[in-house]
């Protein structure tokens, strides 16, 4: 983050962040998959449980990607970003389930591509304007 002469921080240059949250979003699902898959297959973890674990890490993954590198928005309490991080995915977690529902059962696609569509659409056009302007403003 760069600091004016008056030391207030800038925020990141919205392409760049917005670049930098797709790449994190791609990361944070990497690790979802890959703990989802160690704790299943190589553990014999209920999936239930693995694939909760998996989530879980993959969003403290995204929450301090976010925070650190995103939007470089370290000075804010780490508490306050971390409680709108959560009512953000939570709600960010309504819109996909009611998405790839809606897109499914009236429609008819696929519900795998109906999740792929989805997760772009939420992810692209809900969470990116949610962390930027409400979570790490």
């Amino acid at each position: 983050m760069k600091k004016t002469d008056d030391t207030k921080p800038t925020k990141v240059p919205f392409f760049t962040s917005f670049y930098r949250s797709q790449m994190t979003s791609i990361c944070a699902t990497a690790i979802d998959f890959a703990v989802f898959v160690f704790l299943k297959d190589l553990c014999a973890v209920y999936y239930v449980s693995a694939s909760a674990i998996g989530a879980f890490c993959g969003a403290v993954v995204s929450f301090f990607l976010g925070r650190n590198w995103v939007f470089r928005r370290r000075d804010g309490r780490l508490s306050m970003q971390a409680i709108k991080y959560i009512m953000t995915s939570a709600t960010s977690l309504m819109l996909n389930t009611y998405g790839i529902y809606a897109l499914t059962e009236f429609l008819h696609i696929s519900p795998l591509y109906s999740k792929i569509i989805i997760s772009i659409l939420v992810g692209a056009c809900f969470n990116f304007f949610m962390y930027r302007y409400f979570v790490y403003r």
